[in-house]
């Protein structure tokens, strides 16, 4: 006699022993691989995943909440300790987010103009992905906020809490605006919005022109990696040397605009600096993208060797399918466990001033608790993004995207 399935799919013997974790773990892991097209290009979807980590970890290590009074308020550790300046080399990975985007989005329009698709239902089905999670975070912050004020909450905690929240819609918004015009900028050579950046930046700093100008550089800034992503797309950065020249090219030019012409190091905003390098984008944050995106091109196959592994592509897949998820609440996760951590005091790297190494150890030691918090927030919410639950018997939603995906471009984003 048999009767429930094993860890494979094959009926288990009644009486025989229940699976471990571990075996269930690892036979969900190898299905994933095997649904998995071999024509899939895997680094792509390394590449995303990577991105939004950087993106991610970044936020948690260098935004800090300070319990000041009975006030919450933003501080950052560059302030204090500029030393960590690197850190934000490293973590600032918006430009190779807008590089795979680019090369995502371009390779799905041609593969849906090919089935007879029109631009309209591609671009309805796009949209739906990337903006229906941001319903919840709305919706969500729309009560907390509501009852935070009730409550008789300190104007300034609610103000710094809700900006802190919906921060990360910014990049939607640049995204969904990039992602309509896909059609017009497919074709489009990255030295135009560059020329822009530059020309931008030259008025605004050089000339004295006002600062609002430089709001131009939210589009024209992040359109450079999303049309080198389109350039990815039509073959023309395959060979190594567009990595290299891109790398060292926007490496040079980075150093030589922090060092000569008075650019912030930082690649993140702090509060209180007089210039920002993100808030709106500056050349110099551009040229730091273009280095990222020449890096990014250069690990391609080492990513591709690295997610042949059943296990390091099940993790890759897994976070792509929850990719907007993760962006949109790592902050409401951050914020969770501060408020959470109050009524036990002010805790070190929770609540604490980021002015010192001790400081910097205690966050490092808050980021696993970080990370629980957000993966509870992706257990209720991820919904909104993966789409409603499957009926019973019909394949995982990881399994049916990696075995359908050989119709679609490779590298698209993991859907239903």
């Amino acid at each position: 006699m048999t009767g429930a399935q094993g860890p494979t799919g094959t009926p288990r013997p009644t009486g025989a022993p229940r699976p471990t974790v571990p075996a269930v773990l690892r036979a969900a892991v190898h299905r994933i691989d095997r649904a998995t097209p071999a024509e899939r290009d895997r680094a792509v979807d390394a590449l995303r995943a990577l991105a939004i980590l950087g993106v991610v970890l970044g936020h948690w290590l260098v935004t800090a909440l300070v319990a000041d009074g009975g006030a919450l308020r933003t501080a950052s550790p560059l302030r204090s300790m500029p030393w960590l300046t690197p850190v934000s080399w490293i973590f600032q990975t918006l430009a190779v987010f807008f590089l795979v985007s680019g090369h995502v989005a371009t390779r799905s329009l041609a593969s849906a103009q090919a089935r007879g698709t029109t631009y309209g239902r591609w671009l309805r089905t796009r949209m739906g992905r990337l903006l229906r999670p941001v319903a919840a975070v709305l919706a969500l912050w729309a009560v907390a906020t509501g009852c935070l004020l009730v409550s008789g909450a300190d104007f300034r905690t609610v103000h710094t809490l809700v900006k802190l929240a919906l921060s990360p819609l910014w990049f939607l918004v640049v995204l969904a605006g990039l992602t309509a015009a896909t059609p017009l900028v497919a074709r489009l050579n990255p030295l135009w919005p560059l020329a822009v950046v530059l020309h931008v930046d030259i008025v605004r700093f050089g000339l004295g022109g006002p600062a609002w100008l430089g709001w131009a550089n939210v589009a024209a800034g992040w359109l450079v990696p999303y049309t080198l992503g389109a350039a990815w797309t039509r073959g023309e950065l395959e060979r190594p040397r567009a990595g290299w020249v891109l790398f060292g090219g926007g490496a040079v030019a980075t150093a030589v605009l922090v060092t000569c012409a008075g650019y912030p190091a930082s690649m993140v905003g702090i509060p209180g600096a007089a210039v920002s390098n993100l808030d709106p984008p500056t050349l110099a944050a551009v040229t730091f993208g273009l280095a990222q995106c020449g890096l990014a091109l250069l690990l391609r196959e080492p990513l591709r060797r690295a997610a042949r592994r059943p296990a390091v592509w099940a993790g890759t897949a897994l976070a792509n399918l929850s990719a907007m998820t993760i962006f949109l609440w790592h902050q409401t996760s951050l914020m969770a466990v501060t408020a959470l951590g109050l009524l036990a005091g002010r805790l070190p790297g929770l609540h604490t001033a980021p002015d010192s190494p001790a400081w910097v150890a205690a966050r490092v030691a808050w980021l696993p608790v970080f990370g629980c918090a957000l993966a509870l927030c992706r257990s209720a919410f991820g919904v909104h993004e993966r789409g409603s639950r499957r009926p019973a018997g019909r394949p995982s939603r990881t399994v049916r995207v990696h075995r359908g995906s050989g119709r679609a471009a490779p590298g698209a984003v993991p859907r239903a």
